[in-house]
């Protein structure tokens, strides 16, 4: 089966990180995508419906908070594996994550082998 994962970040040096990260990945035949918002995120999940999506927070034109809570709570894409990225570490922050059905919630600066160790174990591999 294909695997599908979604990169989410307004902050092109953070997209290329996590790219940077996981880029062994597609050696196991992972295809990778990426948005610079929660607009464009939203788009890509619903017609590629990635398995694992590595969704920042704080983003203009929608949040992750609000693209999770869609992607969750509207389509009810229960096999979409959703990691919330966050500078906030606060206990209320990771609440709300969990409100909007968020699956994991990680705070930056990550660590690059913590997010690499991850996304192998969600997606199997």
């Amino acid at each position: 089966m294909e695997q599908k994962l979604l990169i989410v970040d307004d902050e092109a040096h953070i997209r290329m990180l996590l790219e940077q990260t996981l880029e062994e990945l597609e050696d196991d035949g992972v295809n990778f995508y990426s948005a610079s918002n929660g607009e464009e995120a939203y788009e890509i999940i619903k017609t590629e419906s990635p398995q694992l999506v590595f969704l920042d927070v704080m983003m203009p034109k929608m949040n992750g908070m609000e693209v999770c809570r869609k992607v969750k709570k509207e389509l009810e894409l229960n096999d979409v594996f959703i990691v919330l990225l966050t500078a906030k570490g606060q206990e209320l922050d990771r609440q709300k994550g969990q409100e909007v059905g968020a699956d994991l919630y990680m705070t930056k600066p990550f660590d690059p082998e913590v997010i690499l160790q991850k996304a192998k174990e969600i997606l199997g591999l």
